[in-house]
């Protein structure tokens, strides 16, 4: 069966989205809908979180893969399949196979976390091999098409074919099963699209006067400027940080679907969403990825408004997140909440110069967290590379203030600057 067996309107992709249920029935998980008192005090609304994170592979991924790939005849099983994927994705697609029987090879970008290509290889077995690419999901995305005309095989895209889109589409079908009613807003991630196309098919048709909110991260807002453009154009940069939901273009499928429906879209800075990584985890108890945390994110950050008492659901979409990237998470959440910031001074080579420093420059609940000597350009004096992290964001006009009156030369290194980019 082929892509173009099912269509692309609101109306096609809400049919295939019920058939997609009874073929995932058994195989997914009908995860917890839970009720978050931490988003609900500060909202004032009845928030609660779909946990997508307690699949199988920890990411709904799973019902898109295992939807197209159960519909290949025995020919298409019998050449296997491929795709491109930045984790999670893969997860589905190796488990698909697995259950299965076929035989796929994952393409995976460069930088994505070794977590995710170890779960990779522990679900797929033997029935999966593991290709690393490029840096970016759409690099790999075109060696992954590549492959598949080569090889035969069938591709499994992440997100842009109906089928795909269709599975993804199960997660809000599931939602209102569950609540027994339509909430009045529906808060999505969104990398490629796949999900947030399949929920607004499935509440324009069954539940159109319910809110969908979809959340790109504000370094790769690529529906958005698709659907600004009238069709999908690729984002000349992006930052991959968000790496489950960082795609330099949305899908074709996945636009045409989405521009159907009353869709608002927001970006959440990268900062943001490490802030509400670490809420997730210290506050509720829940480890999320980047693009897990984008939904409450938004939430949490007020970029989304919501009116007292409206019950809201944000889809918590995955948990495959590396421990070792929390350091980083929180250098990013510090610094967006304006609470780290880094400092080149000009330190006179003599005793005591440090000490002066400290004294009279740094206030009692500053924190010096970095500190390195970039280069001695004389004998007389030496830059160094200061990291400061403040306990309140408003600290930082005092502290100005003392650097500017003290004897070393001291420039701020601004976040824009192309220099902040080898410090996080």
């Amino acid at each position: 069966m082929s892509s173009d067996t099912v269509g692309t309107s609101v109306h096609d992709i809400a049919t295939a989205i019920e058939e997609a249920a009874e073929r995932l029935d058994g195989v997914a998980v009908t995860t917890p809908l839970e009720r978050s008192p931490r988003l609900s005090a500060a909202t004032g609304a009845d928030v609660w979180l779909k946990r997508e994170d307690l699949q199988p592979v920890r990411s709904y991924k799973l019902r898109g893969a295992y939807n197209l790939i159960s519909q290949l005849d025995d020919e298409q099983r019998s050449r296997g399949v491929v795709t491109a994927s930045a984790g999670n994705h893969a997860q589905g697609v190796a488990f698909a196979c697995a259950a299965l029987g076929i035989r796929g090879r994952i393409h995976l970008p460069s930088g994505t976390p070794r977590q995710k290509r170890d779960r990779i290889a522990v679900i797929g077995g033997e029935w999966v091999d593991v290709v690393m690419g490029a840096e970016t999901y759409d690099e790999v995305s075109q060696s992954a098409t590549s492959d598949a005309r080569s090889s035969g095989a069938t591709l499994v895209p992440a997100f842009d074919d109906p089928r795909v889109i269709a599975g993804q589409g199960t997660v809000v079908r599931e939602v209102v099963e569950q609540l027994g009613a339509a909430p009045d807003v529906v808060v999505v991630p969104v990398g490629g699209g796949g999900l947030v196309a399949g929920t607004v098919a499935w509440l324009s048709v069954h539940h159109p006067h319910v809110r969908v909110v979809g959340v790109e991260p504000e370094g790769s807002p690529n529906l958005a400027a698709a659907l600004a453009a009238g069709e999908p154009v690729t984002l000349p940069t992006i930052d991959t940080f968000v790496d489950g939901a960082s795609v330099r273009r949305a899908g074709d499928h996945t636009t045409a679907v989405a521009s159907q429906g009353a869709l608002e879209l927001v970006a959440e800075p990268e900062g943001s969403i490490c802030r509400e990584m670490l809420s997730l985890y210290q506050v509720d108890g829940i480890i999320a990825e980047p693009a897990g945390a984008l939904a409450t994110g938004a939430i949490a950050s007020g970029t989304i408004t919501v009116e007292a008492g409206q019950r809201v659901v944000c889809v918590l979409s995955g948990g495959n997140n590396d421990v070792s990237r929390y350091a980083d998470v929180v250098e990013r959440a510090l610094v967006h909440e304006g609470r780290k910031h880094y400092f080149l001074v000009d330190f006179a080579q003599e005793p005591g110069a440090l000490r002066q420093f400290l004294d009279e420059i740094l206030g009692p609940d500053d924190d010096i967290t970095l500190f390195e000597y970039v280069k001695r350009s004389n004998r007389e004096t030496g830059p160094a590379l200061v990291g400061i992290e403040l306990a309140r964001a408003e600290d930082l006009a005092s502290l100005l203030e003392r650097m500017e009156a003290a004897p070393p030369s001291i420039e701020k290194i601004d976040s824009t600057s192309p220099l902040f980019r080898f410090l996080l």
